[in-house]
């Protein structure tokens, strides 16, 4: 882990996200109709019917009533003690919740034990990237996917940005684990956990005004959408790490999506919408991801106060225009400015320029720095730091916990 502790790095990760708000309103829908066939998933078959018309009917039937019910502050409280995988699930849980969970919590039957193992070493590699990569390619990028931004900000987790973020980072951490898939893990338990909330989210989204007002859809969070959102962060960290040139054998690099696929399953989404190798993958992101990026106004307020938690650090290289310069870096002219993110006169060309030779120095393909030793310097404390923005936001224990209600639009945010 290069010198950095692993629980740190990945805490930076899965951090889906949260600048300067826009007048701009942008298209959501999928710019064609859908043609990924199933053939290239996991299951090798398939419906075909569109994802985006598609949901999680177990589940949302099922939170709705819990809901309704008043049961739901019971559940949160007795959940809380559901940790690890392994676990028996705590008793006092309604019927029906507990059958659902006991189904929902099973590993599918095409998981491959030797590839999560594989995984794990791939992880230890690579956690310092990964924990970077997580927080700002597939963080960052949440706030201009249009469905994702509006969803995020106008449901409970838009007033508290911080506890969303340690939630949602949670599950990054997770799945880079020793033990991610193990009895003792807790991976499982994550992703069985945030299936419940967004069926929570579906429920309760569609009785907000605001968000009505706002959305191109009537129920949030479809297996397109998971999808989406899947795709922002294997489909999006394995590119980048190749075009940076970063040498990952094939087996790792297989077994790293291995355990992505294995999370999509446990998260609610059909085997037949999970792609089961990077080719397929990527044309699906291509499809799904690809077009639809794009800022509005409720992306670029979550981006603007995803920058500012640098500060919250004493690490000067970690300041709002540094952390806005690499997004502008990871993702492109285009989805910076739609952001408002400054450009910056030292640090976009330096990311330009010297970024490559970095990489290659730090992988040993290049036996002496280039000349350059002072920016080598910063970039590394860089990259070392800002796989650490987000460790204090992370706070242990987290428990992930089923909302009761939508954001108050009347309250500012925390």
């Amino acid at each position: 882990m290069d010198g950095l502790n692993r629980r740190g790095a990945l805490k930076a990760g899965g951090i889906l996200g949260a600048a300067g708000a826009l007048t701009l309103v942008a298209p959501t829908v999928r710019a064609q109709p859908w043609t990924w066939s199933p053939q290239g998933s996991v299951a090798g078959s398939g419906s075909g019917v569109d994802p985006m018309t598609v949901w999680d009917p177990e589940a949302d039937q099922l939170v709705a009533g819990l809901i309704d019910r008043g049961d739901v502050p019971r559940v949160n409280e007795l959940l809380r003690t559901w940790t690890t995988n392994g676990q028996a699930l705590p008793a006092g849980l309604p019927s029906d919740l507990r059958d659902f969970m006991e189904y929902a919590r099973r590993l599918p039957q095409w998981a491959d034990q030797a590839a999560l193992t594989t995984a794990i070493e791939f992880n230890k590699k690579r956690g310092l990237y990964l924990g970077v990569l997580y927080g700002f390619a597939s963080g960052m990028m949440s706030t201009v996917i249009p469905r994702e931004a509006r969803s995020v900000y106008y449901s409970k987790g838009g007033h508290d940005l911080k506890d969303r973020i340690s939630k949602t980072a949670k599950l990054g951490y997770d799945i880079g684990s020793n033990n991610a898939y193990a009895a003792d893990g807790e991976m499982v338990v994550t992703c069985v956990k945030t299936r419940l909330v967004h069926a929570a989210v579906r429920h309760l989204l569609p009785q907000s005004p605001h968000w009505v007002q706002s959305a191109d859809e009537s129920i949030p969070i479809s297996q397109n959408d998971i999808m989406v959102t899947w795709h922002s962060l294997p489909t999006t960290v394995m590119k980048h790490l190749t075009n940076w040139k970063v040498p990952i054998p094939h087996h790792e690099s297989e077994a790293f999506l291995h355990s992505w696929q294995v999370a999509a399953h446990l998260l609610g989404v059909r085997d037949e919408y999970i792609p089961k190798s990077w080719p397929d993958a990527n044309s699906q992101s291509a499809q799904v991801l690809d077009p639809i990026l794009a800022a509005t106004p409720e992306g670029a307020k979550l981006a603007d106060r995803l920058l500012g938690l640098g500060a919250n650090i004493d690490f000067a290289i970690l300041s709002k225009p540094v952390l806005g310069a690499f997004t502008r870096f990871l993702l492109g002219d285009k989805i910076a400015d739609g952001l408002a993110i400054p450009r910056e006169p030292v640090w976009d060309p330096l990311l330009q320029v010297a970024w490559g030779p970095f990489i290659a120095v730090r992988e040993g393909l290049l036996s002496a720095v280039p000349p350059m030793s002072d920016p080598y310097w910063l970039l590394d404390e860089f990259l070392r730091k800002a796989a650490l923005t987000y460790l204090a936001e992370l706070r242990l224990p987290i428990s992930i916990e089923l909302p009761t209600m939508n954001r108050d639009m009347s309250q500012p945010p925390r």
